[in-house]
């Protein structure tokens, strides 16, 4: 690492103040994306972050609605929530960094990313933002991010001992894999709702193959301004009925809100390793191509999915009745 300005150990300073300052909880971070998109409209990924942080917040606050609560024990809900914060709060960590310091060189009209090993960023990510300053593809950064991001959370979150054991590997984890509860939705004001699922969710390239097709679902020419529509009139409270009060079936508030459900959770991180380093890129990560399996309307497929939940509510709560008996 080069001799550093006082100019620059201030914006470093600077970065990672605003970086913890954002990362509070899942509401700060989807909010900080979609402020930060708004503001820097060509880093199409923050709002992919955005969208899918949404879901992130919703399948926190699931865990503690009607079905869940009483689906799963307590102390397995508050290890899902944990996972979800963890990988949560990883990714912003090592992500915000990036974006403010391309924010602030678009600024002073200089690249500074010679400043990124000061965050801890994979070489990788380091190379593929000087490539967009000069060639400005979107695309490829899009990609470049999120291969970045879900190598990021593979050792840390997806093969940690303690979540492997008490997430991943658990029957509940499984069959919310087999029944494709684990989608990504990305709802409109008009009610409807697209998006896409993953299956094999503990596999990187899976994760990343989602992540590509979730993007070329947000910028469809035809869908684009409806989600961001959704995104700018909808504030995000983690609750479901954020989307839900745009169907035209109309059902009240089913699950709770983020903030009056869960603590804020103090996260540190110790030792950074850079992936990039270790791990063999798939030329297919960057490269392959994106094919959608599935229709990515899911209006209806969400009313079935939300029927299968009830109705496994029913039998558990007949199942129950019977051993009382």
């Amino acid at each position: 690492m080069n001799y550093l300005t006082i100019q620059e150990q201030h914006l470093i300073r600077q970065i990672k103040a605003e970086t913890t300052k954002k990362n509070i909880d899942n509401i700060s971070r989807t909010n900080a994306y979609l402020s930060y998109f708004k503001q820097n409209p060509d880093i199409i990924w923050t709002f992919l972050a955005h969208m899918v942080s949404r879901n992130g917040g919703w399948n926190m606050c699931d865990l503690e609605g009607p079905v869940f609560s009483q689906l799963i024990p307590p102390q397995t809900r508050k290890q899902l929530f944990l996972t979800y914060e963890r990988a949560n709060w990883l990714i912003f960590h090592d992500v915000f960094p990036q974006l403010l310091v391309y924010q602030y060189s678009t600024k002073l009209q200089e690249p500074l990313f010679h400043l990124l090993p000061y965050f801890h960023v994979s070489s990788f990510i380091q190379v593929e933002w000087i490539r967009y300053w000069k060639e400005k593809d979107q695309n490829r950064l899009t990609t470049s991010l999120i291969v970045n991001e879900q190598n990021v959370i593979q050792t840390p979150v997806i093969e940690h001992p303690n979540f492997k054991k008490r997430v991943f590997r658990t029957w509940l984890f499984n069959f919310q894999d087999w029944l494709h509860f684990s989608c990504v939705l990305f709802p409109t004001c008009g009610g409807e709702v697209y998006g896409a699922c993953a299956n094999g969710f503990r596999k990187l390239s899976n994760r990343i193959d989602l992540g590509k097709r979730l993007a070329n679902i947000l910028v469809h020419p035809r869908l684009f301004p409806h989600f961001l529509e959704f995104a700018d009139k909808t504030a995000h409270t983690g609750s479901r009925y954020d989307y839900e009060q745009y169907f035209k079936k109309k059902s009240g508030r089913k699950t709770p809100m983020l903030r009056t459900s869960f603590p804020l959770i103090e996260h540190n991180r110790h030792t950074y390793e850079d992936w990039s380093l270790n791990r063999l890129i798939s030329p297919l990560w960057l490269h392959g191509p994106v094919r959608h399996k599935q229709s990515i309307h899911l209006t209806d497929w969400y009313f079935e999915k939300s029927y299968q939940l009830d109705l496994l509510l029913s039998f558990q709560q007949i199942l129950d009745f019977h051993k009382r008996q």
